[in-house]
C-alpha cells in the first residue's frame, strides 16, 4: 500500500488549472517579449499609414493635372498603406483573424486610405482646387468612417447607421455645402479682378493721348519745312541763272 501510494503521488502533483495558468502566462509574457524588441517593425508600421495616405492624398488632389503620374503615386500609395496594414494587422497583433476577416480588414484598410487621402488632400489644396476640394473632403469623412468601422473588430457594422453615423454624415453634408459657397466666393474675386483691371484702363489712355499727339506735331513739321526749302532752293538757283 505504501509503495503504490509513493508511486501514485507524482502523478498528482500537476493541476490543470496550473498548467493551463501557467501557459497562458508564458504566452502573454512571449506576446510582452516580442512588441518589445520588435521596436523598428512598429516603427515603420506606424509610419508606413502615414506615408501611405500622404502618397493617396495628393495623387486624389492632383490627378487632373497629370493622370499617368498621379495614378503611379496613387499605387504606390496603396501598397505602402496595406504593407503598414499587414505589418500592425497581422504580424504584430495578439491574435491573428482568420482568412475571411484578414481579407476584411484588407479591403477596409484600402478603403481608409482613400477615405483619409481625400480628407486631408482636399484640406491642403483646397486653395488650389477649390471646387474639387469642396466634393474631396465631404467625401473623405464618410469614407474614412463607413471603412473604419468596418475595419474596427470591436464594432458591429451596423454602427454605420447609429446616431455617431448619422452625425458624421450630417457633418459631411454640411461641410458639402458649406465649402461649396467658399469655392463660390474665391472663383467670383478672380474672375472680377480679370476683367476690373484698373491698369488696363490706364495705358489704353495713355496710349490714345500719345497717339493724337504724334499726328499733329508730325503734320506740323512736314508742312511748314517744305516750303521753307522749296522756297529757298530755286532762287538761288534762278538768281544765279539770270546774273551771268
Amino acid at each position: 500500500m505504501a509503495s503504490s501510494q509513493l508511486f501514485d503521488r507524482p502523478v498528482l502533483t500537476e493541476e490543470p488549472g496550473a498548467s493551463t495558468g501557467g501557459r497562458a502566462a508564458r504566452r502573454k509574457a512571449r506576446a510582452r517579449r516580442a512588441r518589445k524588441s520588435s521596436l523598428p517593425a512598429r516603427y515603420l508600421g506606424y509610419v508606413g499609414y502615414f506615408v501611405g495616405a500622404g502618397l493617396i492624398s495628393g495623387a486624389v488632389v492632383h490627378h487632373p493635372l497629370d493622370p499617368a503620374r498621379y495614378t503611379r503615386i496613387a499605387v504606390y500609395g496603396i501598397l505602402v498603406f496595406l504593407a503598414a496594414t499587414v505589418l500592425n494587422e497581422l504580424v504584430l497583433a495578439h491574435h491573428r483573424p482568420g482568412l475571411p476577416r484578414m481579407l476584411v480588414v484588407i479591403g477596409a484598410s484600402l478603403l481608409l486610405s482613400f477615405g483619409i487621402g481625400m480628407l486631408s488632400g482636399g484640406l491642403q489644396h483646397f486653395d488650389d482646387f477649390p471646387a474639387r476640394g469642396a466634393v474631396l473632403v465631404p467625401l473623405g469623412i464618410t469614407v474614412s468612417f463607413v471603412a473604419y468601422v468596418i475595419k474596427d473588430a470591436d464594432t458591429p457594422w451596423q454602427r454605420i447607421f447609429s446616431l455617431v453615423g448619422l452625425a458624421v454624415f450630417l457633418a459631411a453634408a454640411v461641410s458639402f455645402v458649406g465649402l461649396r459657397q467658399v469655392a463660390a466666393s474665391m472663383d467670383e474675386p478672380s474672375e472680377g479682378s480679370g476683367h476690373s483691371h484698373g491698369n488696363a484702363d490706364e495705358p489704353g489712355q495713355d496710349t490714345h493721348g500719345t497717339d493724337e499727339a504724334p499726328p499733329t506735331t508730325g503734320a506740323q513739321a512736314p508742312s511748314s519745312s517744305p516750303p521753307a526749302d522749296s522756297g529757298t532752293s530755286p532762287k538761288p538757283g534762278h538768281d544765279d541763272g539770270h546774273s551771268h
